[in-house]
This record gives structure tokens, C-alpha cells and sequence, in this order.
């Protein structure tokens, strides 16, 4: 037995039972699927049963079957989620729903309606007109159309048949009342576009509710509610990751398809109980989250980087490079600004470690953060930047604006991709170089990249100390060997020994900054460049997390390395109040 959906523009769903196979696609009047219009042929495809379920086969067809937007000739195994295109026809099929007592006929008066609209809808579309789904209707249109709807018999995939079927059965209610709503929006043609957010929301809102008002067909244990919120957050907002981007708890959301969506919680990985209702409504929110910032994603431009208004930053890649479906990757900026005493409380470093910094900043130190991918390198830059004295003027530079700084006197600059020409980029090295303009006493950089590290140095080495940065390293010593990799990358003609002395005069201290496997992130090492020795740069380590020394849940202890920086000499003798007894090793 197999479960399809046929859908015409204009027209209602309808719902056909299917046994006996192969099964004949067409406008033959014998035909199982029946479909009117001038596009489809007598018989235009079969459905025939295999060992692994359903085969579709196309019988030669001048306008073709396709399946979720690719021509073919044959497809196998259908699935419910796969969308079959017939002429303007949408079909899906549900191999699992309907029994071996299933009404196998359509409704005669609903073939007849179906077969009219969707005659007449391919007459208008040859002749260069409209559908009436397109915009051509009226107030008194869609009240027929919602009455209409009111009294739908829902496909077999949306009636409730118990715990299994139930997350599938929400998810073709929200595709069925998704659609419907743009048809309602068409059929009033109002322009959306004039309205502001609030309004749109609230108007939305009230149709959505208009749409499922004495909605009989609705299984009892739906929420409307719910479902409302739903398909209110995927029309006007980004869908399935608004309940998750409100969850404090998560720090990474990981769209891999449309119904495979995954969350990083306390450091692990679980598979989130949500879902999109297909790869439009990925790329619709894709659209939503890239138009505002004035970055742009299509086929000539498939990858993209953006930010959501809270800060958080957002990756997307859409075919052809994605090939199970438009993909986004949000790491999430905490709402909390975490302040000093706050990543001493969660056991990111510890209180000796954190005055040492302070000293650092205050002190006009070039310092450096370093660590992998998600281990903590923003927060810590975001922290060690709102540790700058409040009357000194900052400059910080990003690729996607993260930094929350607590600063009155800064200015904020972010860099800017090329457009559809190919023109009017900006690079984060042209920001650094303009923003040697601008009279900065401090520059912050998000994270060094590429080309513009060899800018970033020449500014630590002429006058502009106390700059701030990260840096993609594995360790101090990684550090040295990633910045003349990007120095190489900006094609300046420099020997490496050039560079390594440009690094060794430039930077004063290393933080570096790991993600534990039990999710934490922890300052594992503070070290101090000391200069340069023939062609080695020097390095002295002052802290650490001695991983071996295991305290019960923290899994180890920060200690000092027994070394004294070569600064705080220079300090001393200014008169400044220094403490030498942080550095000395834990007992």
C-alpha cells in the first residue's frame, strides 16, 4: 500500500491509496494518478514496487518527471521526503501510511476540481497569464479558499497513528499550513514589504490563525499553539533555530539537512528534536540572516559568513557545494558578558593567572590568544579588551562583528565581501592599515587569518603596543610558525629570518586556550616570547593546567612555571606594585 499526495496550484491536496502496481501516472481516464492538463501525457510515469519499496520510472514524457528539482528517468526507492514535479503538479508519497483497507478511489467531486483548476491553471499559464495562486484574487476569493480548506480531509501522513508517526505527522501539518498561508498572502495581495517586523508578525499571526480556525481535520493531540509558533517562526523568522537560539544552554546549532539538526551543550554534541520543513525554508533563513548584514548567497557564491543581531556568528553553504541540502553552522555569542571573576568561578584560569593578565593590559603588552577551533579564544579577547583603561581610545577590526566591548571610546569596524561584480571588497588587512589612521591607543583584531598578520606586527613594532589578537595555534610555539605562514600569505618578499625577528619583537605574551574533552575551556598555558637566538625564537612558559595533577572534578590544577617575566623588572623599577609570588609553583 502507498500514500500519495497530489497537489496542484490553486487547487486543495488530494489524497489517493495505492495497491495495485505498477501504478499509472497520466491523463488517461484508467489512469491510478490522474492529471488534468495540457502538459501532462497520457501516461506519463509508473510507480512500480521493488524489493527495497517503490521505483518511480518515467514513460518518456516530452515535459518530463522530475524529483526534488533533478530530471529523471528512472528514481529508486521513494521517500517521504522526496518531491515529485509533474507539470505543475507536486507529488509526495508516504510509503509507510494507509492500510490494506484504504479507500483506493478518489473522491469523484475532488478528481473533478482537481482535474478543472488544474486545466484551466496550465491554460492560463500557456497563454502568459496568471494563476489565481499567483496574486490574481481577491478578499471574497480567499474566504472560499479558507472554507475550502476548513473542510480538507488531511492526508494520510498527517492523521495521528500514534508515537511514531507523530513527529512526522507535525511536520506535514507545518508544510501543508506553510503553504497555504503564502497562498493566502497571494490571494490578498497585500505588500509585506511596507510593513516593519511587528507588524508583519501580527498580521502573519492572525491569517495563520484564520487558516486553522474550526479546523476539524486537526488530530486532537496537536498543539495549535505549537503550531502556530511554528510555522509563524519559519514564515517570518528562522524557523526551528528560534526556540534553540533562546536556549542559553546551547553554544553551537548545526543544521547538516533540513530535518537533521544538531546542538553543542555543555561541550557535547545531541541531535535536536526539530526540524525544517525542506531545503526552501533552509535557504529562505539563510536569505534572513544574510540580507540584513549586506552579505549575499547564491550558485556563483555558495559559502557565506554573517552574524545574527545578538552577535552570534553564522556559516552557510548551499548546493552545489552542499549536497544533502543547504547547511548552517551558528556558534553563539553568550548574552552574558562574562566579566574577570566570572571565568575564575567557571575554572577557566585562575585568580593569580587572571592578575597577571590585567597587569599585561595595563602595562601595554602585545598579547596574543592561540587555541583550536571553539575553544574560548573570542570570550577571552572580549574579556581581556574590556580590561583596557577607560581613556584610551580602541579600534577593534573583525571579519564578523562579535566583540562586545564595555569601552566608551572605541570604534568598531567590520570587513565586507565583494558584491554580485566581484567589486567592493574590503579585507580585514585594509582595516588594520586605515585603522593606523585613525589615531588608535589600542588595536584589537577578532582573529589574524591571513595577509593582514604582517600589518598587525608592523603596528605592535611601531607604537601601537598593547594590541590584542587571536590566532589559530596549537600551542605557543605553533604560534610563531602559523604568523609567518600568514606573513607568506600577503606575497611580501621577506626571508623568513626577517619575519621571525618582525614576531619576536612584536609579541610579549602567548595565551593560550584549549577546549577539554569533557567540554571546558581552560588558559593552559601562559607563555612570554623573550627574543630571538639565532633563528629560534625564544619562550619561557609562566603558567600552566597541569593536567596530571588531578583534583577530584577539575581534572587538574593552574600553576606557575617557576619563571619571572622579563618585564615586570622594568615594572618594578617604574614603581609599579608587582607581585613576584604568583609565578612560584603550587604546592
Amino acid at each position: 500500500m502507498l500514500t500519495m499526495i497530489v497537489e496542484a496550484q490553486g487547487d486543495l491536496p488530494r489524497e489517493l491509496q495505492l495497491a495495485r502496481f505498477p501504478s499509472r501516472i497520466g491523463r488517461q481516464a484508467d489512469s491510478e494518478v490522474r492529471l488534468a492538463g495540457w502538459r501532462v501525457a497520457r501516461l506519463h510515469a509508473e510507480i512500480h514496487r521493488i524489493e527495497r519499496g517503490f521505483k518511480l520510472v518515467d514513460r518518456g514524457s516530452l515535459g518530463g518527471t522530475w524529483v526534488n528539482g533533478e530530471r529523471i528517468v528512472e528514481y529508486a526507492p521513494l521517500a517521504d521526503d522526496d518531491e515529485i514535479a509533474i507539470a505543475g503538479y507536486r507529488l509526495r508519497v508516504h510509503p509507510q501510511a494507509g492500510g490494506a483497507g484504504a479507500d483506493m478511489a478518489v473522491d469523484a467531486n475532488a478528481d473533478a476540481q482537481g482535474d478543472a483548476q488544474g486545466g484551466a491553471n496550465a491554460a492560463a499559464q500557456a497563454e502568459g497569464h496568471a494563476v489565481p495562486n499567483a496574486g490574481a484574487g481577491n478578499d471574497a476569493c480567499f474566504d472560499r479558499h479558507r472554507d475550502a480548506l476548513r473542510g480538507t480531509r488531511p492526508p494520510a501522513a498527517m492523521r495521528d497513528t500514534g508515537p511514531r508517526a507523530g513527529a512526522s505527522a507535525d511536520l506535514e501539518w507545518r508544510r501543508l499550513l506553510h503553504r497555504r498561508l503564502l497562498a493566502a498572502i497571494d490571494l490578498r495581495r497585500q505588500d509585506i514589504r511596507q510593513l516593519s517586523a511587528g507588524q508583519l508578525r501580527q498580521q502573519v499571526e492572525q491569517l495563520l490563525r484564520e487558516l486553522l480556525q474550526d479546523e476539524q481535520a486537526l488530530p486532537p493531540r496537536l498543539d495549535r499553539e505549537r503550531l502556530v509558533g511554528e510555522v509563524l517562526d519559519e514564515a517570518v523568522g528562522l524557523g526551528p533555530l528560534e526556540p534553540l537560539l533562546r536556549d542559553d544552554t546551547i553554544t553551537e546549532i548545526m543544521v547538516n539537512a533540513p530535518d537533521e539538526i544538531y546542538v553543542e551543550r555543555d561541550g557535547r554534541l545531541e541531535r535536536a528534536d526539530a526540524a525544517f520543513t525542506g531545503e526552501d525554508a533552509v535557504r529562505a533563513t539563510i536569505d534572513r540572516i544574510v540580507t540584513p548584514v549586506g552579505r549575499r548567497v547564491d550558485e556563483g557564491s555558495p559559502m557565506v559568513d554573517a552574524r545574527l543581531p545578538d552577535g552570534s556568528r553564522v556559516n552557510a553553504v548551499i548546493a552545489p557545494l552542499a549536497l544533502r541540502g543547504p547547511s548552517i553552522t551558528i556558534r553563539r555569542f553568550n548574552h552574558r558578558l562574562y566579566g574577570p571573576q566570572d571565568l575564575v568561578a567557571i575554572g577557566s584560569l585562575s585568580q593569580p593567572m587572571l592578575d597577571f593578565l590585567a597587569m599585561c593590559v595595563r602595562s601595554r603588552r602585545n598579547v596574543v590568544v592561540c587555541g583550536g577551533t571553539g575553544s574560548g579564544k573570542t570570550t577571552l579577547l572580549n574579556l581581556l579588551s574590556n580590561l583596557i583603561p577607560p581613556d584610551e581610545r580602541v579600534v577593534t577590526i573583525e571579519d564578523a562583528a562579535e566583540l562586545r566591548l564595555a569601552h566608551a571610546h572605541r570604534v568598531s569596524l567590520e570587513a565586507r565581501p565583494a558584491n554580485a561584480e566581484g567589486r567592493g571588497q574590503v579585507t580585514i588587512r585594509d582595516l588594520v592599515r586605515n585603522a593606523l589612521r585613525m589615531r588608535p591607543d589600542r588595536i584589537v583584531v577578532g582573529e589574524c587569518r591571513g595577509g593582514e598578520a604582517i600589518d598587525m606586527l608592523q603596528a605592535m613594532n611601531t607604537g601601537h603596543d598593547g594590541s590584542l589578537t587571536t590566532v589559530h595555534a596549537n600551542s605557543p610555539r605553533d604560534v610563531v610558525s602559523r604568523l609567518e605562514t600568514m606573513v607568506l600569505m600577503a606575497d611580501v618578499e621577506m626571508p623568513v629570518l626577517a619575519i621571525r625577528e618582525q614576531i619576536a619583537a612584536a609579541i610579549d605574551i602567548v595565551v593560550h586556550q584549549a577546549r577539554m574533552p569533557d567540554g571546558r575551556r581552560r588558559v593552559v598555558e601562559i607563555a612570554e616570547f623573550t627574543g630571538l637566538e639565532g633563528q629560534r625564537v625564544l619562550m619561557q612558559p609562566l603558567f600552566r593546567f597541569d593536567r596530571r595533577a588531578s583534583t577530584g572534578a577539575a581534572g587538574g590544577r593552574f600553576t606557575g612555571c617557576d619563571n619571572l617575566p622579563q618585564f615586570y623588572e622594568r615594572l618594578r623599577d617604574e614603581g609599579a606594585d608587582c607581585d613576584l609570588s604568583i609565578f612560584g609553583e603550587a604546592k
